[in-house]
């Protein structure tokens, strides 16, 4: 298994913040483009009445519709534009849900607070996605499940030049498209429990994880 883990220096969440404020008011137009992906990667993570479920990098809570009433919903982001949508949509829908500016990579709850994580769109963007998984691993239940819509590079590749070099633009602008899930989860006791390509010929993948008992 190889390993391509770009991480450049402006990816931080100093950066982050600055670029999905400006985002923010534009966000719902590209991230709608992913509702069908958000809606079957939710129903794989099934969770569970009265479960608690945590949504991390969770932007304006285009997940929420998505999610029932009867779940225990919390919702962090890096940005306090997007929570602060995130909190009128949750409103809107008559969603109970602690709505958080938080960061991914260090999460402010204590050991197996959560049955559920989502991570959609999240660990191709965030500086650290090793320390953000192991965070996520850290706040589930033995038994809980993480479910990850994202963006990778399958494990065996690496990407070509032509690739590194676009990487450069996007990396800046909106996310890595050269990070590897394989490599990453290998820092965590999660294991795979279901993995399936999810749209752009296989790029994007729902991958459901499990924290062993």
């Amino acid at each position: 298994m190889l390993l391509y883990y770009e991480n450049m220096s402006l990816n931080t969440n100093t950066w982050n913040r600055i670029r999905y404020t400006i985002y923010q008011p534009f966000y719902d137009l590209a991230g709608r483009w992913f509702a069908a992906q958000r809606r079957r990667s939710i129903e794989i993570l099934n969770p569970q009445p009265e479960s608690r479920v945590l949504l991390v990098g969770a932007g304006t809570g285009l997940d929420l519709e998505f999610l029932s009433r009867d779940l225990q919903i919390a919702a962090t982001d890096i940005t306090p534009a997007m929570i602060q949508s995130l909190a009128a949509r949750a409103k809107k829908l008559g969603l109970n849900v602690e709505a958080v500016v938080m960061d991914g990579q260090a999460l402010e709850y204590g050991p197996e607070s959560f049955e559920a994580v989502i991570l959609h769109l999240v660990l191709a963007i965030i500086p650290d996605p090793i320390r953000c998984l192991k965070e996520v691993e850290r706040v589930l239940k033995k038994g809980g499940r993480a479910v990850i819509f994202d963006k990778f590079l399958p494990d065996d590749q690496r990407p070509s030049p032509l690739r590194r070099a676009v990487n450069v633009f996007t990396d800046f602008a909106f996310s890595n498209i050269n990070r590897q899930l394989g490599p990453i989860l290998k820092e965590t006791s999660l294991r795979i429990v279901l993995e399936e390509k999810a749209g752009f010929g296989g790029l994007f993948k729902i991958v459901l994880v499990e924290k062993p008992d």
